[in-house]
């Protein structure tokens, strides 16, 4: 889809990806669904692709003049266009982790400069700490000039086959969430295992692990961000916290795009297969003249597109330095929750064809729930929004 209101550089970021999600990715969807855990060898090409894609727009007069401003913009609109092709098979490309998201975030120059470009997975969520991130158990301890951190992590997504993980621990459990931090741990350190990889509903192209931090010694400056101070300065560790927590801002909008994304590819599949049926979609009619069916889909793309809208303009403060946390979780809670809605009813109006494995539409239904859990379930987002529109702390508010 085009939008009106993007520039011409962007609008041809869509017409790139979209071609590389159904050229590239749609032929191996079901392959690599059926082969859960089997790498995608295939996404190189993807990768290539890309890669030629951000040449071209680095050449373009018009995205000179944005001196960067639109990345986060532009990556939101690659996500919904990649995951219009398949979820499950973008989050297997290397070097798209959310663990990337968060060194370009919060991280120093040197980190920036040096785990940039690495594959890098998040790891968050314990057994005992899911979306209250306060909770989290893991253990970071300073020992000369090394960390020792000690800890178990679940639901990792891209786990197994990163190069990094941005791993997210405590310096002292008793100071509460002030005293959490993220540090970088590289793929073979000594202490760092991978316990198990999960079988999932959706996202079968990607790994999901869980993790093992025993002893696990990593170098002083990979504290994601450089900032240690806990029992010295309490200010200075609340404003830390602050930083990793910013991660989400700039990582929600990229889940809701990618919500976004499969929720317009259910509609896309669903006019066709409809269309295969003889069934004629006239907009513009009256409300008395509409069909069950077309009123269901208006109603669906109307909520689609305000979806899209409100995550564009997240992603487009995040460009423009302007505090999103608002709008970054309004937009992941609306995406999530109208990716969920609209791949299951189109499940429901193709019938049979929907349900079948024939087609894509019961795959794109099983991979939506997953968008509307990571990054923060529905329950959070609405919390985050709620303390922001009344003033209210974590604390006041929970």
């Amino acid at each position: 889809m085009i939008h009106p209101l993007l520039p011409n550089q962007l609008q041809k970021t869509q017409e790139t990806m979209r071609m590389a999600a159904e050229f590239i990715l749609r032929p191996i969807s079901r392959k690599y669904d059926k082969a859960e855990h089997e790498p995608p060898v295939e996404m190189e090409q993807l990768n290539q692709a890309a890669a030629a894609q951000k040449e071209s727009t680095v050449g373009d007069d018009s995205v000179k003049s944005m001196d960067l401003k639109g990345r986060n913009l532009w990556a939101v609109i690659s996500l919904e266009q990649m995951c219009w092709g398949d979820v499950g098979l973008f989050l297997a490309r290397p070097g798209t982790g959310l663990g990337n998201a968060a060194i370009m975030a919060v991280g120093n120059p040197d980190q920036k400069s040096q785990w940039g470009k690495r594959w890098a997975s998040m790891a968050i969520t314990e057994p005992a700490a899911g979306s209250d991130s306060k909770n989290i158990s893991t253990t970071a301890v300073l020992d000369g000039d090394e960390w020792v951190i000690n800890g178990e992590k679940i639901y990792v997504t891209d786990g197994d086959r990163c190069d990094c993980v941005v791993v997210w621990a405590t310096l002292n459990k008793a100071l509460g969430k002030t005293a959490i931090r993220s540090f970088i741990v590289e793929k073979g350190t000594p202490g760092f295992s991978v316990a198990r990889l999960e079988k999932k509903l959706g996202i079968r192209a990607s790994d999901t692990a869980t993790l093992i931090f025993d002893n696990c010694r990593i170098p002083r400056e990979n504290l994601l961000g450089g900032k240690e101070e806990v029992e010295t300065d309490i200010d200075a560790a609340k404003k830390s916290f602050g930083g990793a927590m910013q991660t989400f801002d700039n990582t929600r909008p990229m889940v809701a795009g990618m919500a976004i994304g499969l929720g317009q590819a259910a509609l896309d599949m669903t006019k066709a297969l409809l269309a295969e049926e003889g069934y004629e979609d006239s907009y513009g009619t009256s409300m008395g003249q509409q069909t069950a069916i077309q009123y269901e889909l208006e109603m669906l793309e109307a909520e689609l597109e305000a979806a899209r809208l409100l995550v564009y303009k997240s992603a487009w403060m995040m460009d423009n330095k302007m505090p999103n946390s608002k709008e970054a979780s309004m937009g992941k809670a609306k995406a999530g929750r109208i990716g969920n809605k609209i791949s299951l009813k189109c499940v429901e109006i193709c019938s049979m064809q929907g349900f079948s494995e024939d087609h894509l539409l019961e795959k794109f239904s099983r991979d939506s729930k997953i968008l509307d859990i990571f990054e923060g379930t529905q329950q959070i987002q609405q919390l985050i929004v709620a303390r922001q529109v009344l003033g209210k702390s974590s604390a006041e508010l929970k």
